[in-house]
This record gives structure tokens, C-alpha cells and sequence, in this order.
């Protein structure tokens, strides 16, 4: 079985809607030369942008505590990011802004024949293989910079530009700042991070209701919905089931003692007169037999019967944010929808035992200790998560703002 694993960071970089009391972001977009006008600004995973003055001054309000990244863009230069974090008061800062220009000497014109296959590789595990991922085009392609390792098995993909993505399906134009793109062919685990803004693609009445009903879809059961109805203490109501994926002894693998005995014993088998110099012919079945034995893992996933409940999962960090620790993996369902027959033959499905229904399905590993997280389902702690299963399946094209709202209740 193909398992695929998915370092998710791009959608955990997102600030905060926690209490009624909001700030502001302000500041001043410049170069080395002066102040710039006509700067882009913009709010890493939400709808919120501005553009600088004739002064290169910008103003971004009614922020709720957070973490917040912020993105500037100009035509000229590199685009550039920083994180600001919002606690108690609002906060000022300036951005400095590098040309993006390239000497003569830096420049290497290489023809990879294999460029285009890359490419779609890159889309197949950024974008997603969802239905909706067929509806999602990169517009600007030509800024990827893609590199395959053949002897790590690794492709990677970086640029210095803004990449476009169009997703017909959900109704949204995605400025996307990819900060690191990596998959590993051999223990097929993705990797990526970055932070995108949205904007609305213009449509009739009629094409903004169907956008309203996959946004929707793509929203009841992620893992934003599932993180903002644990800070609610309100996850089991909302359709989210916990177990734990715990780890047992490897029932076929034999102990090392016993392993590393036979072993010792089939390297030196004695001869007839038990002595090591006329030792007698190598057992090569049994042989490799104790050698798979010795390659099997010590231990084996299981999954654990008894429910997680979500209040001895979730501790108090502070006002804005609630933290999650745990050993072993989460197990979490999402009982009002069903895993689809697109999801089933995509290679991201997990092992359940046959008495579990087909609701979808993710397993959740940490990373690197405790993750914070807020109201709205961003994580502070961006690279702690691993993904297997349903959420490993949805990517960009089944992304929603962080501060989506849905229409209707499920």
C-alpha cells in the first residue's frame, strides 16, 4: 500500500480571533532609496489586504490577538513576509524591500527535459488530487525552480515569487508565497510550507452559490474546523471523534535476543569436528529468514477502541490560545461525511479495522511537542503536526480562509 504523509505547515501560520478587543498593524513599505507607494500588504491566509500611501504608510485594522503573517508585494522587488504577533496592543513595524534583479553571472540557461514532469508532480502534491483540484490552475509556472535529487529521491521546488493558483472549483484566486516545497519518493512524506492570501473570483449569482456549497465541503471536517470546535470545547457535537493509534510489540518479529543468536549461529555453523576453521556450508534460507526477522519493525500500529474525551486532550495556554499534547497518534473521524471513492483509490488512504464506518478518517502525529493553537484553527506551532489519512489528502485546492465562516450547520 502506497501511504502517503503530509507535513502540513501552510495553513499554520494564521492569526488569531479571540476576544472582542481588536488592534491594528501599521507601518511603512521602503527600499534602501525611500519610501514606496503602491505596495500590496497583505494577511497571510485571510482576505485582508491594503496598499501603501504616497508615504509607503499602510494600515491594517481590527485585528484580534494573534499570530499573523504578513505579506508585501511590489512589482520590482522580492516579495517579502514577517511574522507579527498580537497580544495586548497594536503594532508597528517597517519593511525594507530588496530589488529583484539577477547579474548576468548568476544567470544558467539549463534545458531539463524533465521540467514538465516535475511540474506535475508538484501540482499533484500541492495542489491535491481531490475533485476540486481539478478545477485549479497554476497561472505562473514558469517562476518554479524544481530540482530532483536522484540520489536522495527527493524533489524540491522554491521560488522568489508569488505563485498564482486559480481554483474554479471553490471560487478563489490564491497568491501563494512558497517558502519550501519537498517530496520524498522513497518514504513518501510531503512537505510544504508557505503562506497564501485570497480573493474572490468574480461570478453570476448562480456560480457563487455552487462556490458557497463545495467552500462548504471543503470546510466541515477539515483540520481548521476540527482545531476552532476543540477550542470551543464543542468537537464531539460537531461531528469529531477521538481514539488513539497506539503502539504494541511486533507479534511477528522474534526479540533481538533470540534473533541475534540465530544469526551468530548461521555466520559460524560448525564443521564435523566443531571446530570454526573447517565450519560447515551457510544456511542461506534460514538465513534470510532471521535477516527479515531482524528488518521487521519492533512495533506495529493498533488502534485503540477507547474515545479520547476532548477535555483531557486540550489544556489552558493562555486567554488566546489552547494547547494540545498527547503520546502515540490521534485518531480523529469526522462522522457526517463519508471517505469518497476518489479519496479510497488515491493512495492517502490509512488502515482501519472493519468494524470502523467509512467516516473520514485522519491520524495525527506530533512533530516537535506541544501544539498551541486558536479560536480560528491556526496552530502557533507550525511544524509539529504530521498529517496521514483525510487531511493529508486535501491540500491547496481544498483550502478556505481562516476566517471562513460557514453558511449552513452541519
Amino acid at each position: 500500500m502506497f501511504r502517503a504523509l503530509l507535513l502540513f505547515c501552510f495553513l499554520f501560520f494564521f492569526g488569531a480571533q479571540a476576544n472582542a478587543q481588536t488592534y491594528s498593524i501599521t507601518g511603512i513599505v521602503r527600499d534602501n532609496v525611500g519610501p514606496l507607494p503602491g505596495a500590496g500588504v497583505y494577511i497571510s491566509g485571510y482576505k485582508i489586504a491594503t496598499a501603501t500611501d504616497s508615504d509607503g504608510k499602510f494600515r491594517l485594522p481590527n485585528l484580534k490577538p494573534g499570530s499573523y503573517d504578513i505579506l508585501v508585494q511590489m512589482i520590482g522587488y522580492l516579495p517579502f513576509s514577517k511574522n507579527i504577533i498580537i497580544s495586548d496592543k497594536s503594532v508597528d513595524v517597517n519593511f525594507i524591500l530588496k530589488d529583484n534583479t539577477v547579474t548576468l553571472k548568476e544567470v544558467v540557461i539549463r534545458v531539463d527535459p524533465n521540467r514538465q514532469k516535475y511540474i506535475n508532480q508538484f501540482k499533484e502534491y500541492f495542489i491535491g488530487k481531490t475533485p476540486n483540484a481539478k478545477l485549479c490552475k497554476i497561472i505562473n509556472p514558469q517562476v518554479l525552480r524544481v530540482d530532483y535529487d536522484i540520489t536522495k529521491s527527493t524533489l524540491t521546488v522554491k521560488t522568489d515569487e508569488f505563485l498564482i493558483v486559480e481554483n474554479k472549483a471553490l471560487g478563489y484566486r490564491i497568491k501563494y508565497m512558497l517558502d519550501y516545497f519537498e517530496y520524498n519518493n522513497r518514504t513518501h512524506i510531503i512537505y510544504y510550507s508557505g503562506k497564501p492570501f485570497f480573493e474572490e473570483l468574480k461570478a453570476s449569482n448562480a456560480k457563487k452559490k455552487k462556490y458557497i456549497e463545495l467552500r462548504e465541503t471543503a470546510y466541515y471536517g477539515s483540520s481548521q474546523h476540527f482545531l476552532k470546535s476543540l477550542f470551543k470545547g464543542k468537537s464531539k457535537e460537531e461531528g469529531f471523534v477521538i481514539n488513539k493509534i497506539i503502539q504494541i510489540p511486533n507479534p511477528n518479529r522474534a526479540p533481538d535476543s533470540i534473533i541475534n543468536k540465530n544469526l551468530l549461529v548461521l555466520k559460524n555453523p560448525p564443521g564435523k569436528s566443531g571446530i570454526k576453521k573447517n565450519a560447515g556450508k551457510i544456511d542461506t534460507s534460514l538465513m534470510a529468514y532471521w535477516i527479515k526477522q531482524q528488518e521487521l519493525p519492533k512495533t506495529i500500529d493498533k488502534f485503540n477502541n477507547a474515545e479520547v474525551i476532548p477535555d483531557t486532550l486540550v489544556k489552558f495556554y493562555n486567554k488566546d490560545l489552547r494547547y494540545l499534547n498527547y503520546t502515540n497518534a490521534l485518531c480523529v473521524m469526522y462522522t457526517k461525511e463519508r471517505e469518497s471513492t476518489e479519496y479510497s483509490n488515491s493512495g492517502f488512504w490509512v488502515f482501519r479495522p472493519l468494524y470502523i464506518p467509512d467516516y473520514q478518517l485522519s491520524v495525527v502525529k506530533l512533530t516537535d511537542g506541544p501544539v498551541r493553537f486558536y479560536e480560528n484553527g491556526g496552530i502557533l506551532d507550525g511544524r509539529s503536526l504530521l498529517y496521514e489519512g483525510f487531511w493529508a489528502y486535501e491540500k491547496v485546492a481544498d483550502m478556505v480562509p481562516m476566517d471562513y465562516v460557514p453558511v449552513t450547520k452541519k
